[in-house]
């Protein structure tokens, strides 16, 4: 009777931790690929778009937190223990969702760059509505670690709110590099390499393959 019990036990267990697999160990659903590759495909154009249809030395005014490169992501990883990638994603949307907007409000309407950011972030957004659709509802209403909830907190503060010190000025182009290789970082999974696995969130990988991040595969 002991036995049927523990083995009873084990069994629900077993059934719990099945239940949970998707959200814990899918971190980039497959359904996700499709579009995060559209968009990568849009990216690549980014240089024609947002570096010669602007001034030389043209720079946006951002939130500091919205630089968001591949070092920040690192030293994130560093500082919380056992940071999921999920976290980092939603954060990733968060972020950029600002910058796009930023840069779309920068441009007049007739600007030559207007109709393929408005094209660019509504791919975006397509990203952004199958990740959502991905994953249960639950896991968007976890509480975040204090370091990335600090962070959302001054996402979303009132612009006449946030302090001089924490703006800073980009270029679009910069800030669609980081969208772009941030996104490799993150969901690495939709972009395999034909040559060895790639290290998509190490520096050194596009200061290796600057001709690549420009010009990436279709």
């Amino acid at each position: 009777m002991v036995q049927l019990s523990t083995s009873a036990c084990l069994l629900g267990a077993l059934l719990g931790l099945s239940l949970l697999a998707p959200v814990l160990m899918a971190l980039t659903p497959a359904s996700m690929c499709t579009p995060l590759r559209t968009l990568s495909d849009s990216l690549s154009h980014r240089r024609r778009y947002m570096k010669h249809n602007f001034p030389i030395n043209y720079t946006i005014k951002v939130h500091q937190k919205e630089l968001f490169k591949l070092k920040n992501i690192s030293r994130m990883k560093l500082r919380v223990e056992g940071l999921e990638d999920f976290i980092l994603q939603r954060l990733w949307f968060q972020v950029n969702q600002g910058v796009l907007k930023k840069i779309l409000r920068v441009m007049p309407e007739r600007h030559p760059s207007r109709p393929y950011t408005t094209e660019l972030e509504k791919r975006f957004r397509d990203v952004e509505g199958v990740f959502v659709q991905s994953h249960h509802a639950e896991v968007f209403q976890q509480e975040p670690p204090e370091t990335i909830q600090d962070i959302w907190d001054r996402l979303t503060e009132e612009p006449d709110r946030v302090p001089d010190s924490s703006w800073r000025f980009a270029s679009p182009k910069s800030l669609l590099d980081n969208l772009y290789r941030t996104m490799y970082c993150l969901f690495s999974e939709c972009f395999p390499s034909k040559e060895a696995q790639q290290d998509y969130c190490g520096v050194s990988y596009w200061r290796k393959g600057r001709k690549k991040d420009l010009q990436p595969e279709s």
